[in-house]
């Protein structure tokens, strides 16, 4: 008996660190969709710690955007899912710029609901198409 449970844990052991091993990221940053995205504007790339949360609000802006305008157009080109972030951009100077931190972070959650719900319809799409 002591037999059968040590081969089953030093089994179990095993699987286990292939399993783990198998879900380490990658760290190139590489994609195999849409290889030629648009970078981050220069100011999002390079800004501080404490102010991170503007990055991450003008990321979900995006994201949310992206998401909504594949669903509208039922297309997933890659101009379509990656545009410029001209009009994200835009949106958080108009909407965010004097806002207080809680507001961005309450403004995020918000993005993100809006691009979850989305996702699953722009998923199909994109899938469809190869391009997600």
């Amino acid at each position: 008996m002591r037999t059968a449970l040590l081969c089953i844990s030093i089994t179990v052991v095993g699987f286990s660190a292939a399993a783990e091993r198998d879900l380490v990221p990658s760290l190139d940053g590489t994609s195999d969709v849409c290889i030629d995205r648009p970078a981050e504007p220069e100011w999002m790339q390079n800004i501080t710690v404490r102010e991170a949360f503007k990055r991450v609000l003008v990321q979900d802006i995006y994201r949310a955007q992206n998401l909504e305008r594949i669903v509208e157009t039922g297309s997933c080109s890659c101009d379509t899912r990656f545009p410029s972030w001209g009009a994200a951009e835009t949106e958080f100077r108009d909407r965010f710029a004097t806002t207080e931190r809680w507001e961005m972070l309450e403004a995020s959650d918000t993005y993100n609901r809006r691009a979850n719900a989305l996702r699953p319809d722009a998923m199909a799409i994109c899938e469809a198409e190869g391009n997600w």
